[in-house]
């Protein structure tokens, strides 16, 4: 009786561990959305933070730089390591002119931080989709613990700096939304 009282709850642990992790759970959302720290430009409208990463692994983060910023980093980097006209005409070239979005994600285990499980959209208050795109397959670097990080930046599409946009970013693995309100410049 004894062992099949500890196998009963041994089994019973097991599937309380297990349905933590269970994909397609919605994600909690913040009554009003949160500034993301990284980006005074970006809110965040999904529960998205340090403690979801310690209790089941999955952090999704989105910083949005302006060409204005980008253009400034240029500018510094050219004064700090003296490059050559050429090189600094080619990084000025690849400034995209609505900004870039730089994608941050942390996973357990590094085949989960692949970045091509992720997709980004933005769509306006109206509903109509103004950038959609799959991240570039990679592999995440050891982060922490048991943790692995993963970053891109893409390129993002000029749009009238008037009305806010809504981003989700959707994972295929997880099937979850991770949801922001960007505002730019």
């Amino acid at each position: 009786m004894k062992k099949l009282l500890t196998l009963f709850a041994l089994v019973l642990s097991t599937a309380a561990a297990f349905a933590q992790n269970i994909p397609g759970v919605e994600r909690k959302r913040h009554f009003r959305p949160q500034k993301e720290e990284e980006s005074p430009y970006v809110l965040n409208v999904t529960k998205n933070t340090d403690e979801d990463s310690q209790a089941n692994g999955t952090v999704t983060r989105l910083v949005y730089q302006p060409k204005d910023l980008l253009l400034t980093i240029v500018n510094e980097q050219r004064k700090m390591n003296s490059w050559a006209d050429s090189t600094y005409q080619r990084k000025l070239a690849a400034i995209p002119e609505g900004g870039a979005l730089q994608v941050t994600m942390y996973r357990v285990g590094a085949k989960n931080a692949d970045p091509s499980l992720l997709t980004v959209s933005a769509r306006t208050k109206d509903g109509k989709e103004v950038f959609s795109q799959q991240l570039t397959p990679g592999t995440g670097r050891f982060w922490n613990r048991d943790q692995y990080m993963s970053q891109r930046t893409i390129p993002f599409v000029k749009v009238d700096p008037s009305e806010p946009l809504e981003v989700t970013v959707t994972d295929a693995a997880l099937k979850q939304k991770f949801e922001y309100i960007i505002t730019t410049k």
